[in-house]
């Protein structure tokens, strides 16, 4: 992609096209948020896990909400029963919800910062979003096993941990796979900043990606009975 004329590494339709996604994604999360206050959900993380998704989801997450978003919060018998479609999604955004907040924290923070402690700017960037999503994921996860399984705290960090983990690197793999393109192939001189829409536009797709490549970890950690059906 060629630079725009004064420098700027996207063209005008590009910008108009982030700030439409970010514009349209941040207003669907508040319409859920005032849904959400109306009608809480049955398990309070929940709250939180709906309007995050909205942000990278936009429209899709929308319709899931207000299809299955409302529907009674439970487990199930994880031994023996296979998962549905539904309640795989519903673990892959609750993931998903975790990580994306720990991505946006970091590259604020990191980004912005341009820290480099880690081999340079970019590597560092990595580092600092896997760190903060693997932290907010299994905050996240917390929330919901310890109510649902009726543990200790020590033990509910444990179950969290275990449950996911898996889910969490998972759903990175495929941010960082459209990170790197984006960094080195689509944008490589001079890179997207975190002050540019289409910056964000790009995280917007990267933790899209991230959630179908979080899916099967989904599947197979509900199968298993690390994680709890949920919806």
């Amino acid at each position: 992609m060629s630079p725009a004329p004064d420098g700027i590494p996207y063209p005008d339709w590009l910008d108009a096209l982030a700030w439409f996604s970010l514009g349209s994604s941040f207003l669907l999360a508040l319409v859920i948020l005032v849904h959400e206050w109306i009608k809480p959900q049955k398990m309070f993380i929940m709250n939180l896990v709906w309007p995050i998704t909205a942000l990278y989801g936009n429209l899709a997450a929308f319709w899931a909400y207000f299809s299955f978003g409302q529907k009674r919060t439970g487990g199930g018998d994880s031994e023996t029963e296979h998962p549905s479609r539904r309640q795989v999604a519903i673990s892959t955004m609750h993931c998903g919800a975790g990580c994306t907040l720990g991505d946006i924290v970091a590259e604020s923070i990191g980004g912005a910062a341009g820290l480099a402690f880690a081999g340079g700017i970019f590597p560092t960037r990595l580092l600092l979003d896997f760190l903060l999503a693997w932290l907010f994921g299994v905050i996240f996860q917390y929330f919901s096993i310890v109510p649902m399984r009726h543990l200790s705290p020590g033990q509910g960090l444990l179950a969290a941990i275990r449950a996911d983990t898996f889910s969490i690197v998972a759903f990175e793999i495929g941010l960082f796979a459209w990170m790197a393109l984006t960094h080195y192939v689509i944008f490589p001189a001079p890179r997207l900043q975190p002050d540019q829409a289409p910056f964000w536009f790009m995280m917007q797709i990267g933790m899209a990606i991230g959630f179908f490549t979080s899916y099967p970890a989904n599947v197979l950690l509900l199968r298993w009975g690390r994680k709890e059906k949920m919806g």
